[in-house]
């Protein structure tokens, strides 16, 4: 995961983690260390301080973030994803073995480690009835540009590049774009709206915290 989250501003937001090796050598040590000896024992101690020093930045992260967006905007629209079903194991069973086990164990961790849910909910906590949940459905494969949805509009990760109109931009950004706008978007391209049209008019645009 390459951004935590998105606003339709433009901004990228990214949640801190461990520096590069930061957890690597323990690690390692770890697996050479013999089972059950006090070496093994020593460096597991290390590796959960380590972990609680991660946890502790994505919390700062994650108060400081809810805190600034709660404090700029009138409404907060958010994707509305299944972190649950989108962190589920990829292990499988005996009978039916997953593919790509692990690859898809190094996503869990980081949609986990980018405090998505734990965004979401002090959002709600800190700006109470002006955070609004739009479904995700083609909201990233949408253009936010002209309306045109398609799966080829999302080149990669990273880049949208509408196949009709031309538009391009961040796919994250893209995505926000039309989440913002509270644009559910439908299988056939078109949008039904995902909040009451009777919302009293905000004075601020909304931004996306595209989770």
């Amino acid at each position: 995961m390459k951004v935590s989250a998105a606003l339709s501003t433009g901004e990228l937001l990214h949640c801190p983690g461990l520096r590069p090796g930061e957890a690597a050598r323990l690690q390692r040590q770890l697996a050479r260390a013999r089972r059950g000896g006090n070496r093994r024992a020593r460096v597991k101690v290390r590796i959960a301080r380590v972990k609680t020093r991660e946890a502790d930045r994505r919390k700062d992260w994650i108060e400081k973030t809810s805190t600034g967006l709660a404090r700029r905007y009138d409404l907060i629209r958010v994707e509305d994803i299944n972190i649950l079903g989108m962190t589920r194991s990829a292990r499988g069973t005996v009978e039916m073995p997953g593919r790509n086990v692990r690859r898809k164990a190094g996503l869990n961790r980081s949609i986990l480690g980018s405090g998505w849910g734990c965004l979401v909910h002090r959002l709600e906590q800190k700006a109470p009835g002006r955070v609004e949940k739009v479904p995700a459905f083609y909201t990233s494969q949408r253009c936010s540009a002209c309306g045109h949805t398609a799966p080829g509009n999302r080149e990669s990760q990273a880049v949208f590049r509408c196949v009709a109109c031309g538009h391009t931009a961040n796919a994250d950004v893209n995505a926000a774009v039309n989440i913002a706008a509270g644009r559910a978007v439908t299988a056939r391209g078109g949008t039904a709206s995902a909040v009451p049209v009777n919302r009293e008019p905000q004075h601020r645009a909304p931004p996306l915290v595209d989770v």
